[in-house]
């Protein structure tokens, strides 16, 4: 076992950060993830680094549910508002894809919840949304297609304001 892990240099920060985009891009979340940590260890404020870990976190959901939790608790440590109302939508939308690709009892229903808590999430960003960034329009657009495309209905026992994923 490997007792103490190698420190990267402030100066390798963006060729480490080019690498991590290049593994995230090829599929491949753990390395992005692993490069992300590296470089939070070193530059604590990296905000590219902070967005690109929550990104290949939600990369790892159709394997390991276990990482929604810690990609919750990144997205609630970033400092805009518009951000953590945008990537609480892309965690609980990403959860519900996870659950339609995982199957098994239930999992259409907690889909069809984490998609529509999405939507809800990304209403809240589109409200304070910078001018021109649609982002969260397209996000929405998308789950609500994946929704009809399913025909889930609205579950009755839903409240409308059901953010849990970040307050």
């Amino acid at each position: 076992m490997i007792d103490e892990l190698k420190k990267l240099t402030v100066d390798g920060v963006p060729n480490a950060m080019r690498k991590a985009e290049r593994y995230r891009l090829l599929g491949e979340p753990c390395e992005a993830e692993s490069i992300c940590v590296d470089v939070l260890q070193v530059d604590p404020e990296n905000h590219e680094a902070r967005v690109l870990l929550i990104l290949s976190l939600t990369d790892q959901f159709r394997m390991d549910l276990g990482r929604v939790a810690e990609a919750a608790k990144r997205v609630a440590a970033l400092e805009d508002e518009y951000e953590r109302f945008y990537y609480s939508g892309i965690v609980a939308e990403r959860l519900g894809k996870a659950q339609l690709t995982r199957g098994g009892p239930a999992s259409d229903d907690y889909a069809n919840r984490s998609l529509r808590e999405a939507m809800t999430w990304y209403e809240e960003a589109e409200a304070i949304r910078p001018p021109g960034d649609d982002d969260a329009i397209l996000r929405f657009n998308t789950c609500a297609r994946t929704i009809a495309r399913r025909g889930f209905a609205e579950p009755l026992d839903m409240p409308k304001a059901a953010l849990v994923m970040t307050e």
